[in-house]
This record gives structure tokens, C-alpha cells and sequence, in this order.
């Protein structure tokens, strides 16, 4: 009943959080341009462990409203959302993000309250009837799109995370490093500007608007897999929705992949100006595997050392 096999299932809920401890004050951690990512990187992989995916849940805004922390979330499967409403019901998430909290902030604990809404509904009441909560979540459609600040947080996050990854020996240390003041993360004014550097492999790089250098030999080296590439772009670009991706394909077959990875990233330069920034680029060829080409346009292949 809920969705018609033509229709995506899109849904959206109010997820408040308020801490029970009096010292500590979630909105004003979020409010510090130094603790928001880590408080930022215990929301994200708390909702990845709900729904057992890291896209299972998006969020679109954190607000910060004394005592609360609210954070507007969009689900676009309903398996998804079934998935974090037992995890919410059976208090999983609420372990989990006190975890999370716990590590981030490197705090001895972080005690939680927790409420979860749709529209007027308090779903706290009706957990039980978990279909119930799944039409009135699928009833609130989302209102925005995700917010530019929560976009840099992720970018910031990612490059945090692949850094861990390639330094796995430490990355039992990195959730101190998520303090360290040369994050690239963004301010706490609203002047979101693209973050200065980024981290890939360990280092620090400038980041920069794309050139038309970079633009060619993304177009040169990236073959077949320009298409997840713009996938990855999509998640904060409104122009590289699925359908223009698709239309690509079409339009440019007969000039071949590098017509076709031409005209992606210049459909991406031309909508995101300034903010079409070497560091988006290089997370989305992170995301997909595709280190040398990001080493190419880093010039990092002159160096044959690789740590």
C-alpha cells in the first residue's frame, strides 16, 4: 500500500538527542567548530551500525536546539528504515551512538535520552506496531535537500577515514586525530567555503578548483568506470542526478568513454563553480578505487616511494 512499484519509498523522521549528564550539552559540542566532526562522525557510523549500511540513512540537517540535538534523517528504502526502527526500539542505536560519543569526544561516557518523530507523531509510543511507524515516517517527505554543511562534514569525514585506512596500524588512534586543528573541516560561521587542504595518504594537499589539466586526464584515465565516479559526485551535485548520467551515456556513445567522462565532469564544473574542488574529486575516485588515477592528478607517480 505504502509504495507503488513505480515509486521510490522515501521517507523522513526527527531523530532529538539530549544528554542526561548536565556537563555534558550536545548542541553546544555541535556548535564548536573543533567537536562538531567528531560528534558529526559518532551520528554517521552510529546510523551506519542501525541500518547496517553507511547510505542506509541520510542526514539531511543537525539542528541544534537547547537542551536537544535534532537531526532531520532520510530514508530511501523502506528495508532501511525497518532495520533503524529495531534498532532504535531494542536501544541498539542508542548504545551504539553513546559508543560512538564515547570515543569521539574522548569522554568516559556520554548517557543519552532519546525521542523519534515524523511529522506530529511521537513514534516513542507506537514502536511496537512497526508498521505503523513506517507509514507515518513514509507519510513526511523530506522538506530540503541535504544541508551544504552536513556535505563538507562528510567530505571531511571520508578523507579521516581513508587516511585510517591506509594507516590501519593507527587506526585505533584516529578518532583522536579527529581533534587535530589541521582537519579540514568546516568553520562554525556560515560562510561555508571549500575547505583549504585535505588529507590523501597520509599528506596534506591544497585544495584547489579543478583545472582544465585535471579535466583532461580525468577524461584520459578514467574509462569505464566514469559512470560510478559521477555516482559518487551526485551525492552533494543536484546536476549528476542518475537520469543525466544516464543521458550521457546515450548522447556521447559514439565518441566513446572519454567524451563521455569529458562531459560529466563539465556538467559537474559548470554547477558547482568554485566548490568543483579537486578534494570532491578525489574522494568520489577514493570511493571507487581509483588511487592512481587520484595519484596522477596529485602528481604523486613521480614519486616512487610509496609509504
Amino acid at each position: 500500500k505504502m509504495a507503488g512499484s513505480s515509486t521510490p519509498w522515501i521517507g523522513s523522521a526527527y531523530l532529538f538527542l539530549q544528554s542526561t549528564c548536565k556537563t555534558i550539552v550536545l548542541p553546544s559540542l555541535y556548535e564548536s567548530s573543533q567537536k562538531k566532526p567528531s560528534v558529526f562522525k559518532a551520528l554517521k557510523l552510529a546510523l551506519a551500525d542501525s541500518t547496517g549500511s553507511v547510505n542506509g540513512v541520510d542526514m539531511l540537517k543537525v539542528h541544534c536546539s537547547h537542551p536537544h540535538l535534532i537531526v532531520q534523517l532520510k530514508f530511501c528504502k523502506q528495508e532501511n528504515c525497518r532495520r533503524f526502527l529495531q534498532s532504535y526500539r531494542e536501544g541498539a542505536l542508542q548504545e551504539s551512538l553513546q559508543n560512538h560519543l564515547q570515543l569521539s569526544l574522548a569522554m568516559t561516557t556520554v548517557p543519552l535520552e532519546m525521542e523519534l518523530k515524523a511529522g506530529n507523531e511521537h513514534l516513542d509510543s507506537m514502536l511496537k506496531d512497526e508498521d505503523r511507524c513506517l507509514e507515518c515516517i513514509y507519510r513526511e517527505k523530506p522538506d530540503r535537500l541535504r544541508d551544504e554543511e552536513i556535505s563538507e562534514l562528510e567530505e571531511c569525514l571520508k578523507s579521516l577515514i581513508v587516511h585510517q585506512s591506509i594507516n590501519n596500524n593507527t587506526a585505533v588512534k584516529g578518532c583522536a586525530s579527529l581533534n587535530a586543528p589541521s582537519l579540514p573541516c568546516p568553520s562554525q560561521g556560515s560562510s561555508l567555503s571549500p575547505q583549504v587542504t585535505f588529507i590523501f595518504q597520509g599528506q596534506h594537499f591544497a585544495n584547489r578548483t579543478l583545472t582544465p589539466d585535471d579535466h583532461q586526464k580525468f577524461a584520459k584515465l578514467v574509462s569505464k568506470k566514469w559512470k560510478q565516479v559521477g555516482r559518487s559526485l551526485q551525492k552533494n551535485c543536484r546536476a549528476l542526478r542518475d537520469p543525466v548520467i544516464d543521458n550521457l551515456a546515450l548522447e556521447y556513445d559514439r565518441e566513446g568513454l572519454y567524451e563521455q567522462a569529458y562531459q560529466l565532469l563539465l556538467r559537474f564544473i559548470q554547477s558547482e563553480g568554485k566548490k568543483a574542488t579537486i578534494a570532491r574529486l578525489i574522494a568520489a575516485l577514493e570511493e571507487n578505487g581509483l588511487i592512481s588515477l587520484a595519484e596522477e592528478l596529485l602528481g604523486l607517480h613521480s614519486n616512487e616511494d610509496c609509504s
